[in-house]
């Protein structure tokens, strides 16, 4: 069975640009547009690895994504999934002052790569961190 890579992302050619050589490679490919349907879909998917865009319907929508799927609550209902691995994938450096990287303390995420990405670095960071959290 192939691995399932959820893409939360809301521009609809950036995801193709990433669903084109993922899916070539073998990858299920799922998508949610926003926080909302992110949510729902780790829920509905159970993927192997999330990439997460930051700015969606808000500002901080993927950091909320990030921060409601590793909640350290036992009693999260995210608390199965909180090990999925999670690559953000954004473009917030070139768009605003803010300047963000892979902290577990702020920032719960895997690995953080610029947009716009190429398909190389995008194999190769999935390949890196995909399967991290199966026993």
């Amino acid at each position: 069975m192939a691995d399932k890579i959820l893409i939360i992302d809301d521009d609809d050619d950036l995801v193709m640009t990433m669903r084109l050589p993922l899916e070539a490679h073998g990858y299920q490919v799922f998508r949610a547009a926003n926080r909302e349907e992110g949510l729902q879909k780790v829920i509905e998917v159970k993927p192997d690895i999330i990439l997460l865009d930051v700015m969606m319907d808000s500002m901080t929508s993927g950091f909320e994504v990030c921060r409601t799927i590793r909640n350290p609550d036992p009693a999260s209902g995210y608390a199965a999934y909180r090990k999925i691995p999670i690559v953000m994938i954004s473009a917030i450096h070139a768009t605003a002052s803010l300047r963000f990287a892979s902290d577990k303390a702020q920032l719960p995420v895997d690995a953080f790569v610029e947009k716009p990405i190429e398909p190389e670095v995008l194999l190769s960071k999935v390949r890196e961190h995909i399967g991290k959290h199966r026993p």
